[in-house]
């Protein structure tokens, strides 16, 4: 059997119009690079032997579709993940949305909702969970049904443990799942604040006003221009005097935004002024 061949530069030209053409999804502006190198990825595990394979599979199979979106926009996450950046959450961003009558937290890119639901476990142990609104979203429609499942796989629990106690956790984090053989079933009560759904932060407008966004290691993916009409949505999404914050390796330094943002954490979180 032939090796799967590498797509060529011009083909992933070629992919990018047909999937936007034929289904509305824009990954023209998506880095390039990490677009390839997924497009290459997903051919090797599905075992396409060529490029014309991969295009007729998706021309003609629209229920491929989905598994293309999977592969391309997949994310990899993890509760608590970088748990310094949500000690910083813990200590010094939500004494300040506490203040609020209703605190509106809009995590972008959630993937399978790991992070979404580390900020409900924040929320609950600074007492503000029943004035809070929790929303989740992501392109990709799969990754959102496996965060309402609110199931995970049980080889991670030690990790994400560790992570708890690194963000400042007091608790002991079983108490938050329960836990059935391979798998823990996290508790229902973390997803009554919790609002799940698809949002494409290429095309689609703001959806609500909004204390703190978080988009952490979505936009490292986008190209410089589609990173800006990001922040433009995130700016038109966020109250004065609210917390944008990013991944480690993202910032809003060269955006056109800058002056309206002062960075108040070594963790990439920004404050939006009242000077704009």
């Amino acid at each position: 059997m032939l090796e799967p061949s590498i797509v060529k530069d011009d083909e992933i030209e070629y992919l990018i119009k047909d999937v936007y053409d034929l289904y509305g999804y824009d990954f023209s502006q998506y880095s390039r690079a990490s677009f390839k190198r997924r497009v290459n990825r997903l051919c090797l595990i599905d075992k396409f032997t060529s490029f014309a394979e991969l295009r007729y599979t998706i021309i003609t199979e629209p229920d491929y579709l989905k598994r293309f979106v999977e592969e391309i926009t997949v994310n990899v996450t993890e509760m608590f993940r970088d748990p310094l950046f949500f000690k910083e959450i813990r200590e010094n961003i939500l004494p300040h949305l506490g203040t609020y009558p209703l605190i509106r937290i809009w995590v972008a890119g959630c993937s399978t909702g790991e992070e979404a639901y580390s900020m409900a476990i924040l929320l609950k142990e600074a007492g503000l969970y029943d004035k809070c609104l929790i929303y989740g979203t992501d392109i990709n429609p799969s990754v959102l049904e496996k965060a309402r499942s609110g199931v995970f796989p049980m080889h991670q629990m030690k990790l994400y443990s560790e992570n708890y106690m690194l963000s400042g956790g007091k608790k002991d984090f079983s108490e938050y799942y329960t836990a059935n053989y391979d798998s823990v079933q996290f508790d229902k009560s973390l997803q009554k604040k919790l609002i799940l759904s698809t949002h494409n932060l290429v095309s689609d407008s703001s959806f609500n006003s909004f204390q703190l966004i978080i988009c952490r290691n979505v936009l490292i993916y986008f190209e410089k221009d589609l990173q800006e009409r990001v922040f433009k949505l995130f700016d038109n999404s966020l109250e004065n005097l609210g917390y944008l914050a990013l991944g480690s390796k993202e910032t809003l330094r060269f955006s056109n935004l800058k002056k309206s943002y002062e960075n108040v954490s070594e963790h990439k979180i920004w404050k939006k002024t009242e000077h704009q």
